[in-house]
This record gives structure tokens, C-alpha cells and sequence, in this order.
């Protein structure tokens, strides 16, 4: 996705969120600059074109989801998702993070050869100043939300799940699965659950960009606000 098709929505979630564009842009260059001597990974050796791809989110369906990601070709998997799919010996070939929350797999996922998408935003500079520079970042990924700098990619998407799908599609994934999603998740805070329904939105938004229905929006199409998408 080009950064002009992106950035129309990407103003109007930081607008929903309060969001300082400003802040994306200064953790963008930062993680930017720990790229200047490193190549980071380069996400077509996932292995994505023209397979069947697992978008594995955390929700509390994922473990009953398993088949889904077992019977996949690849599997993408939303920050935690990826330790609960390990936990039941299922592969990751990709996690998609912006390190909120399990910093340990990440280094142990970089340091076993498997490359992670980690996500640049106005939030996380700390974490990126402390957790990247002791990553094997020839595994990384580096991705932002703002227009894209130097080694960083932005294919579209805002939280760590939906990212993971506007990845698999940029790297031409035939199909997409998503074990593990949960939009009406009671078990959430007002935020987060503000942030999926946005997730949902953009899976909505995809799925029509690809001319494709994905199952996780079965039965939910008619409550999407659309209005944004003219």
C-alpha cells in the first residue's frame, strides 16, 4: 500500500485517539537509526506469495482456533499469540509487535532465526531504545505507522493483528485466516476495545481491497462504520 492511500486513514485514527502524529514520526526515526548499519529482514524470505496465511490474534478463541493456524502455510502471529501458539507446538514464521508486552520472545524468536515485525509509534520509544538494540535485528522487521523512512515499511494497519494482515497482503498471501480474533472481547478495557473495533474496520476495508470475506467478519458486516472508507 502506498503511503498516500494510508495516510487519509491514518489521520483520522490519530485524530479518534488523540494521537501526536509528531510522536510517530520521532519513534519512526529512531528506530530508523538503529538500522544505519544493520540490513534488516527482508519480509519476502517469509515466504508468503500465494499461500494460505494464519493471522493469529491474542483473543481468547485462539487455542480452540488451532486448526486454523495448523492447517495454514504460514503463520503471523499478534504479539502474545505468538507464545500460545508455541505453548501447543504450533510454528510462527512471524511475529508482528510493537513490544508492549513480551520483550523475551521477541529476543528469543530473533535469536532463533524467525523474523518479527516490530512497529514504531509515538508510545513506545522507550521500549524501542531499551528491547532493539539487543535484538539479532538482521531478523527484524522494522515497521511505523507515519510515512515511511529509510529500511521501514508501512503496508497499512494500526494494531499489532491488523498489521500482521496488511503485511501478509502486501507480500501477496492468496488467502487469509484469522484464528484467535475476538472483536467483542468483555475481558478488555475501554481502549483496547475502542482499538478493535477499528482492527475491524480495517480488516473490512482489506477484505475489500482484495476482493476477498473473511470468516472473522461473518455476521458482523452490517454494524461496520463504512462512512470513512468514501
Amino acid at each position: 500500500m502506498r503511503f498516500a492511500e494510508w495516510e487519509p486513514v491514518y489521520e483520522r485514527i490519530c485524530d479518534d485517539f488523540g494521537y501526536d502524529r509528531a510522536g510517530d514520526e520521532a519513534a519512526r526515526d529512531e528506530l530508523a537509526a538503529l538500522f544505519a548499519d544493520v540490513t534488516p529482514f527482508d519480509p519476502t524470505g517469509i515466504g508468503i506469495e500465494g499461500q494460505t496465511v494464519a493471522i493469529a490474534g491474542a483473543g481468547p478463541t485462539l487455542e480452540s482456533d488451532a486448526a486454523l493456524a495448523r492447517e495454514a502455510d504460514v503463520v503471523l502471529a499478534a504479539s502474545v499469540a505468538a507464545d500460545r501458539l508455541q505453548a501447543i507446538d504450533i510454528r510462527v514464521d512471524c511475529m508482528v509487535t510493537d513490544l508492549d508486552k513480551n520483550p523475551e520472545t521477541v529476543r528469543a524468536l530473533t535469536e532463533a532465526e524467525t523474523p518479527v515485525a516490530v512497529h514504531a509509534h509515538g508510545d513506545n520509544r522507550e521500549a524501542i531504545a531499551r528491547i532493539v538494540p539487543d535484538l539479532h535485528t538482521e531478523w527484524v522487521i522494522p515497521t511505523t505507522q507515519a510515512e515511511p523512512v529509510g529500511p521501514l515499511r508501512n503496508d497499512g494497519g494500526f494494531t499489532d493483528g491488523d498489521r500482521a494482515a496488511f503485511l501478509a497482503d502486501a507480500l501477496g498471501a492468496d488467502r487469509l485466516v484469522f484464528p484467535g480474533w475476538t472483536f467483542d472481547d468483555s475481558t478488555v478495557g475501554p481502549e483496547k476495545a475502542k482499538k478493535l473495533r477499528w482492527a475491524e474496520r480495517l480488516l473490512y476495508w482489506l477484505e475489500r481491497r482484495r476482493g476477498e470475506r473473511f470468516a472473522v467478519l461473518n455476521g458482523r458486516r452490517d454494524g461496520i462504520d463504512a462512512e470513512w472508507l468514501s
